[in-house]
């Protein structure tokens, strides 16, 4: 194998897993390490640099970082990555200080985003400082787009929501235009806008087509739609016995909004297996707790009414067959229909995009699917002034992919109102340094705390569902927060070798409690893995191989297994061996700088 190039980016960005998994690429053994010291202002503008809205997705983000964390892969559960950034979000100071300027003198261009969700303000936060004019379009009277519309306020509460959509928008530079919906978008290009962002989300649930569906009307209900009606408290009751069909994020929403409203028995019926749910895990432990039971295997085949009065919903059972490759297929299982008796039903069972705003000679080509046809690196259509992201980008995701989605376009929108190529993406900012303080002394804790992961403290159900506004996760006080920050294993503070000063006494070998170092003969990558002393057996994550040694062996270490407990530089005895923290934060237009450091 070649020496591995450390000075590439994405190296040691690839072994920080958590912040290589976060599609904005939080910094997040940084912001862990500031809670565990109490500063939890620094910790919070880490976040908001990078992730725009620490506190909505501490409370709401589908954490794509925890199946990653290496803590997951000694024991069984990862650091409470995403509820940890809620607490610097409830424990910072005054911020407002500490964010950039908005100068008062405008560059000359105008940029329009239609809609006010998450990838719109991200748009209008980042290009805001450099002199740009930003108007933000919204059919709803306040921002936050779904972020307000269709999360719960038990799960949200909206003055989170307001701070910050505020920090995004009210800080000047943006003018926002509430309440007023775009209708066409040859019209919004004719007032003269250099480039346009479109972040108008998925905003139309889908159907369900079955016999007995328009019949019942009245009490079948879209769940995104029902969803926006309970949080405008335009919907405040329920029937008493609920179906809710689908099995993500919205369904979970669904059945545990209508037990607050008067459903008492409420269900959530779902074609595919628990397993498959879409859901995140926490959502559905979290509606069974409620209980709420969820229903699986049963397709929807019928709706049961009397003159128009909805009474029951009849589902056929079926199982999950596979064929030779791996491809699933739900198939009748010969068994009895099921039928369930019901007051109402919420229809979860996805989400689609609707551009009916724009016309179909306006420049913008589209897939079959009728999703934008984009360039997925600059996000920009094939009208070059037109960009969009979030939900009406690729379809429907979640908050932290708007926010990436908002950075990109950012930049591309930057960049062509500069009038340079919007593929020529600009590089990462990378910082490496060691973190040696003395012969045996570190700038970071480097003990491996041996504590399972701490549970959130939730409001008693009894209470939490009386009332539809209460916030059922407590989150974590600060001594709680501290002991689960020690959980993290650090794993931005890289072990970097010097293959020069190595005199090949094997201490590093003796003392790696996980067996990831080994000095052996050079070899093909996939033989090599299954020669190290403890063999790498998973293949995503890289080796670390360094020449240069005396004996003209190599230095192998499996990154996949390293604890970064820093214990191979402790021991050895010439400094080969140095533990340096590694910081990458993605490109901006411009560096908002998080006075963190």
């Amino acid at each position: 194998m070649k020496p591995t190039d450390i000075s590439s980016p994405d190296y040691f960005h690839k072994v920080v897993d958590c912040q290589w998994a976060c599609p904005a690429h939080t910094p997040v053994p940084e912001y862990i390490r500031l809670i565990a010291a109490g500063r939890y202002s620094d910790a919070y503008m880490v976040n908001w640099h990078s992730n725009v809205f620490p506190g909505i997705l501490g409370r709401t983000c589908d954490r794509p970082c925890e199946p990653a964390c290496r803590r997951g892969r000694v024991e069984e559960e990862p650091v409470a990555i995403c509820r940890l950034k809620r607490v610097a979000a409830d424990n910072k100071g005054e911020v407002l200080s500490r964010m950039p300027e908005i100068p008062s003198e405008r560059n000359g261009k105008r940029i329009a985003c239609v809609g006010a969700g998450p990838a719109s303000m991200t748009v209008a936060r980042d290009l805001a400082p450099l002199g740009y004019e930003i108007h933000v379009f919204d059919g709803a009277a306040k921002p936050g787009g779904f972020i307000r519309q269709q999360i719960p306020r038990f799960r949200l509460p909206e003055e989170v929501i307001d701070e910050e959509c505020g920090f995004a928008l009210d800080r000047g530079g943006v003018v926002s235009h509430m309440n007023r919906r775009v209708d066409s978008l040859k019209a919004l290009l004719a007032e003269g806008y250099d480039a346009v962002f479109v972040g108008s989300g998925a905003p139309r649930g889908r159907e369900l087509d079955v016999p007995g569906r328009k019949e019942a009307a009245a009490n079948i209900h879209l769940g995104i739609d029902w969803l926006a009606s309970v949080s405008f408290g335009h919907v405040t009751s329920i029937g008493k016995r609920v179906i809710v069909l689908g099995g993500g994020n919205t369904a979970m929403d669904c059945c545990r909004s209508a037990r607050r409203l008067g459903g008492e028995e409420v269900k959530v019926v779902v074609r595919s297996g628990f397993d498959e749910m879409k859901a995140s895990p926490w959502e559905k432990e979290d509606a069974m707790h409620e209980g709420i039971p969820i229903l699986n295997f049963l397709v929807p085949k019928e709706v049961l009414h009397d003159n128009g009065r909805l009474t029951g919903m009849v589902f056929e059972k079926v199982a999950a067959q596979y064929d030779e490759k791996g491809r699933r297929s739900l198939l009748p299982t010969g068994e009895p229909d099921v039928t369930i008796e019901c007051d109402d039903v919420l229809v979860a069972i996805g989400q689609e995009n609707a551009f009916p705003w724009i016309e179909r000679d306006a420049g913008i080509e589209f897939d079959r699917w009728g999703l934008p046809k984009l360039d997925a690196d600059t996000l920009q259509s094939t009208d070059p002034r037109v960009f969009f992201g979030g939900d009406a980008a690729f379809g429907p995701k979640n908050i932290i992919w708007a926010v990436a989605h908002g950075h990109q376009a950012a930049v591309s929108i930057d960049l062509l109102c500069k009038g340079e190529d919007v593929k020529a993406r600009p590089a990462p900012d990378v910082r490496i340094a060691s973190q040696k303080m003395g012969i045996h002394e570190w700038a970071y804790d480097n003990a491996v705390s041996l504590d399972l992961r701490y549970k959130v403290p939730q409001l008693p159900a009894e209470k939490a569902l009386r009332d539809i506004t209460a916030e059922v996760e407590l989150g974590y006080d600060r001594e709680m927060a501290y002991l689960e920050t020690q959980r993290c294993l650090n794993c931005d503070v890289q072990t970097v070798f010097t293959a020069k000063a190595c005199i090949e006494c094997d201490a590093c070998v003796d003392i790696c409690p996980t067996d990831c170092i080994t000095f052996t003969e050079n070899g093909e990558e996939d033989e090599l893995r299954t020669r190290l002393k403890a063999p790498a057996v998973n293949t995503y994550q890289d080796l670390y191989v360094q020449d240069g040694l005396k004996t003209g062996r190599v230095m192998v270490k499996d990154e996949d297994v390293c604890l970064h407990c820093g214990m191979c530089a402790e021991r050895c005895p010439t400094g080969a061996w140095d533990m340096q923290k590694f910081l990458l934060e993605t490109a901006k237009p411009k560096a908002h700088a998080c006075h963190s450091r």
